[in-house]
């Protein structure tokens, strides 16, 4: 049995947990310091180069390596894999290069708060770092930018 197929009960066990857990844990997110990326997404900072996830007018999601002043750099070998929508029937993600970034092959289902989970790996070999937010889809009042992709500090 290859290394993938041992821990993918493990990986599959640790996403359902992180999904079960996002909830409202994210709705007081500190906006201190956040930066929209190049699209006007969600600049995740966790990684380097950091990456901007950024939803599509078609509900797709659109993942662009940027630097640290959020402009847009060459990817590199990062994989990403994504968990959202329903806890009870989530859709699952994946990424494949298109133009300078990874695009994901499906689109999020309707409703405009999703709680999603994020896999990303620098290269193959890296460990995978997990980011857990709320994908929220609403108009910010106080920016230019969606909700989830907010630089402003009004009470969310």
């Amino acid at each position: 049995m290859s290394e993938n197929m041992k821990n993918k009960p493990i990986l599959t066990s640790l996403v359902a947990a992180a999904l079960a857990f996002t909830g409202n844990a994210f709705a007081g997110e500190d906006h201190e310091d956040k930066m929209a990326g190049p699209n006007g997404g969600r600049v995740i900072t966790s990684v380097e180069p950091h990456l901007e996830f950024f939803v599509t007018d078609d509900r797709k999601v659109r993942i662009t390596a940027v630097d640290d002043d959020g402009k847009a750099v060459e990817l590199g070998e990062q994989s990403v894999r994504l968990t959202g929508g329903s806890r009870s029937n989530p859709t699952r993600m994946s990424f494949s290069k298109a133009g300078g970034s990874l695009v994901s092959d499906k689109a999020f289902p309707e409703g405009n708060h999703l709680p999603v989970v994020l896999l990303i790996k620098a290269d193959p070999e890296a460990a995978t770092v997990i980011e857990k937010f709320n994908l929220n889809l609403d108009d910010c009042p106080g920016c230019a930018y969606l909700e989830y992709a907010c630089t402003c500090d009004h009470e969310h």
